[in-house]
């Protein structure tokens, strides 16, 4: 099953505190792992929401607004996506994120969530032939450009 791993923001995040090079380093040797392991699909840090924008849907015309977005526990620092066994297997492997002393001081919670990702069959029969056959052709698309 696949799965997207999200690093929630943080103050330290939102702030653009960079990680210690300690952290640096780990995380890089935890990625490799995951990526010798096949497990590891793809995976980025992201700037503080100040430097992002929100597309707001209502109505006909949609609107946008300029980060920074005040709710720091509902923003997106980071990601993974993982191909895992388990739901429990994302789990274990989310314990062993790298999370040095230094890290750890007020303001820079950590906190990671885990969700499935749709597979076509989720689906069901919404997902028709001709949308199946366009997604695989989509998927193949996007895997010649990783």
């Amino acid at each position: 099953m696949r799965v997207m791993v999200f690093i929630k923001a943080n103050e330290h995040s939102e702030a653009g505190v960079m990680p210690s090079e300690r952290l640096i380093t780990e995380m890089m040797k935890f990625n490799e792992e995951l990526v010798n392991a096949g497990i590891m699909v793809a995976g980025d840090g992201l700037h503080p929401s100040v430097r992002g924008k929100r597309v707001h849907f209502d109505g006909d015309t949609p609107s946008v607004v300029d980060g920074p977005f005040p709710e720091t526990k509902e923003l997106v620092a980071g990601f993974w996506i993982w191909e895992v066994e388990s739901m429990d297997h994302a789990v274990e492997l989310v314990k062993r994120i790298p999370n040095p002393p230094e890290e750890q001081v007020a303001g820079n919670e950590g906190i990671i969530e885990i969700r499935p990702i749709f597979e076509a069959d989720d689906f069901g029969d919404e997902y028709t032939p001709e949308s199946r056959a366009l997604g695989e052709e989509l998927d193949e698309k996007m895997q010649g450009r990783l």
